[in-house]
């Protein structure tokens, strides 16, 4: 069974699949036309983010058996298409879980304690204490939006900063544990101070914090988004920001993260995030250590060994 690789990935994995006798091509540079003219020949395709499976690609991948994705999101593969074709789907979400439920952490006590600000304001020879005194998390109700790895990871360490978790999960049931509560969406609409998103981009998700959201809640809030740009609105995220109905945002995701490629609406947007002292930004690194690097190759190649001794 042949392997074609085409995104960078961790020298581990390549350590891996020698260790496991798979034969494999590791191609990084292709292109997606090089690509398509290239899978035919192979049974399995590891990938990450910069290839789109969809209908046209895999009709140029006849031989496909299984595709594996190092990382947690699955929004570039058409599903039922794959699923229609009987091809094996991997992915690594327990691989990054850590690491997001850390930097969601850290994004929080950033905020929070002024520390981005006032680490920038000491450099320059201000030092004011008061206006960069902070806000606890201790005691503060936090809302999950979506209770799987990443999710229950994050619950795990708020509840441990003295926080009541509630958490929400449409597809989930009797999932509530020592971390956190199962709450309805609207539970945590009316009694979350702070929101954090833990879901996968989908139809059904797609710009889920929208002004409508937004006004329901019951008090002003933070917002955490270290999921998918997509699922918020950003320019009602700014309006509620400008409102005061939002008090702060943690955000390590954004619509489009082609910031050279905004249109003018998404710079406006953007303009006021980057100026806006109520704001903490990252570059999509929510998962992104150097551990969970070599993690997530770890959890793909258990999943595809597993997998292969079942097939025989």
């Amino acid at each position: 069974m042949k392997i074609l690789i085409v995104d960078e990935m961790h020298p581990s994995l390549i350590e891996m699949l020698d260790r496991d006798g798979w034969d494999y091509e590791y191609a990084p540079s292709l292109k997606r036309n090089e690509i398509l003219e290239a899978v035919g020949a192979y049974e399995g395709l590891m990938i990450r983010s910069k290839t789109v499976v969809d209908v046209a690609f895999l009709e140029r991948a006849p031989r496909l058996r299984f595709i594996a994705r190092a990382g947690a999101g699955l929004d570039l593969i058409d599903i039922p298409a794959v699923e229609k074709r009987n091809i094996a789907l991997f992915h690594a979400g327990t691989g990054n879980r850590d690491a997001v439920a850390e930097h969601v952490l850290g994004m929080l006590l950033g905020l929070f304690n002024n520390i981005i600000r006032a680490d920038r304001q000491v450099r320059q020879g201000i030092w004011d204490r008061e206006g960069n005194r902070g806000v606890e998390l201790m005691g503060k109700t936090v809302g999950l939006i979506g209770y799987g790895n990443n999710g229950s990871a994050t619950g795990k360490r708020l509840s441990g900063f003295g926080c009541r978790v509630l958490a929400f999960d449409k597809y989930k049931e009797n999932y509530g544990d020592a971390n956190a509560t199962a709450a309805s969406l609207e539970q945590i609409q009316e009694e979350a101070d702070i929101v954090s998103l833990h879901i996968p981009l989908t139809e059904e998700s797609f710009h889920l914090i929208d002004q409508d959201f937004i006004d329901k809640m019951a008090r002003p809030f933070f917002l955490v988004n270290a999921a998918r740009g997509e699922v918020a609105d950003l320019t009602a995220v700014v309006a509620g920001l400008k409102s005061g109905k939002i008090r702060g945002a943690c955000l390590d995701v954004l619509e489009n993260e082609k910031l050279a490629k905004l249109t003018p609406a998404q710079q406006e947007v953007f303009d006021y995030l980057v100026q806006s002292d109520k704001v903490v930004l990252t570059p999509h690194v929510g998962g992104w250590t150097h551990e969970s690097y070599v993690r997530i190759n770890e959890v793909l190649i258990r999943q595809i060994g597993e997998w292969r001794a079942v097939q025989g």
